[in-house]
Parts: structure tokens; C-alpha cells; sequence
């Protein structure tokens, strides 16, 4: 019996050790979660002071339908793959601070959006197999002035992202996907595409608000500064975004 305790209590510290870490975890992300609920109620007035120049009612309404999907979203994938969560909490909390803090401005520079664009993508990766192909490609010039100035809106590129992630092929020997940014000549890029899964998706009640939120709040904030496409090749989705942040900029100086 005396050897018997001798060899498990290690064990016994070690599983109690990893109970408290993960109700750690736990709380840690359910206290960040109420938080971010809070200061998104918080923000609803703020919108509200872009009125004149933009519509901010209806942008107020696509900004806080569309956060808690993201949230949702990166809880999943989280839970999904618990030996992963040192990494995805390092990435959480990036994500989460970048929407907490730089989304509830108006603007933030491309160099932002692309570094939190990266996190998000390193979170949607813990869903799939470590063989899985994601190809990711930045092609920026940040010498480039605009690069870090606070014209592009926050957020813009959850939604191609989180739909590639959601709706491509997951388990054929060539499923793929393909992600590139690039800001050139004060245009900024994002193409995504990736191989079209043949399983049928389950209908969601709530589905689309992303799709739907893109293009409204494209058009609000950018008029005809922006082209977004989405088509398939074959078995192949792809989705190109491309915004003239130059010529924003002129507009914007231009209604002052």
C-alpha cells in the first residue's frame, strides 16, 4: 500500500494540478468574455457621434452582431483542441484585445487589421489537422505611409476568413486553403480561397450576418473605394477584397 502511494501521488498532484489550470483557463476566459460583453454595451453610444458623416445607426447595429459571432466562433475552436491551449489563449488574448480596444475606433492602420487578421487565422488552425494545407502570404510595403495610418475599419477582414475556415474541404487528400494580404500603392488586399467542402452544411437560424455585414458596411464607409468579389472555379470558393484607402482618404478630406 505504502508503494502504491508512493508511485501515484506524483499523478494525484499532477491531475490536480491540470484540474486547476483548466478551471483557471476557464474562469480566465469567462471573465474576459462578461467583459467584453460590458464594453461592448458600452460602445453603443459612441456610434452614435458618427451619425452626420456615416450612418452610424446601422453601422452600431452590423458592429454588435457581428462581435459575439467572432466570440463564439474562437470559443469552439478553442474547446475543440484543449492540448493546444497555451498557444490559443497567447492568440485569444490578442485577438480579444484588439477587439476590445482598437475595433471600438473608428479606424485602425492596415499593419493593426493584418496582425490581428494573422492571430484569428492562427486560432481557426487548431480546428483542422496538422497536415491540413493552409497557405498564408503577406506582400506589404510598409514604407509606404498610409500603412500606418487609421483608415481601414476594424474588423473588415473577420468574415472571408471565418466563412474559408467554415465551409472548405477539411478532408481530401488536395483540400486547401489559400489566404494573401497585400497593401501596395495604398491599396489594401485580402484574396482567400479554398477547395469547396461536398458535405452539406447544417442550416443555422443566425448564418450569413457576416456576409450580410461585409457588404453593408463596405459600402457605407467606402462608397466606390472598394471592389469585393466572391466566385467559385471549379471546386474552388474565392473571395477578393481590394480597398483604395488613398482614395478614401481624399474623400474624406474632401467632405471636411
Amino acid at each position: 500500500m505504502a508503494l502504491f502511494l508512493t508511485y501515484s501521488s506524483p499523478m494525484l498532484i499532477w491531475i490536480a494540478g491540470l484540474f486547476i489550470l483548466t478551471g483557471g483557463i476557464i474562469f480566465y476566459m469567462y471573465t474576459r468574455l462578461v467583459y467584453a460583453q460590458r464594453r461592448l454595451k458600452d460602445t453603443e453610444n459612441r456610434f452614435r457621434l458618427y451619425e452626420k458623416e456615416i450612418n452610424s445607426l446601422e453601422l452600431k447595429s452590423l458592429e454588435s452582431r457581428l462581435d459575439p459571432h467572432l466570440f463564439k466562433n474562437i470559443l469552439n475552436s478553442i474547446q475543440s483542441h484543449a492540448y493546444q491551449t497555451y498557444y490559443a489563449l497567447d492568440k485569444m488574448a490578442n485577438v480579444l484585445d484588439y477587439i476590445l480596444y482598437e475595433s471600438q475606433n473608428r479606424f485602425v492602420t492596415p499593419k493593426e487589421e493584418i496582425e490581428f487578421a494573422l492571430n484569428l487565422i492562427e486560432i481557426n488552425k487548431i480546428k483542422t489537422s496538422p497536415l491540413f494545407d493552409i497557405k498564408v502570404k503577406t506582400s506589404i510595403n510598409e514604407s509606404e505611409p498610409l500603412y500606418e495610418q487609421e483608415l481601414l475599419a476594424p474588423l473588415i477582414s473577420i468574415d472571408l476568413i471565418e466563412n474559408a475556415f467554415k465551409h472548405a474541404d477539411l478532408q481530401t487528400a488536395d483540400a486547401f486553403i489559400s489566404i494573401t494580404f497585400e497593401f501596395k500603392e495604398s491599396v489594401f488586399y485580402l484574396n482567400v480561397s479554398n477547395k469547396i467542402s461536398v458535405k452539406k452544411q447544417l442550416y443555422k437560424q443566425h448564418s450569413g450576418i457576416g456576409t450580410q455585414t461585409l457588404e453593408q458596411r463596405l459600402k457605407i464607409i467606402y462608397k466606390e473605394n472598394f471592389k469585393l468579389e466572391r466566385f467559385t472555379e471549379g471546386d474552388v470558393y474565392i473571395a477578393q477584397l481590394k480597398i483604395n484607402l488613398l482614395g478614401h482618404k481624399a474623400k474624406m478630406l474632401a467632405t471636411r
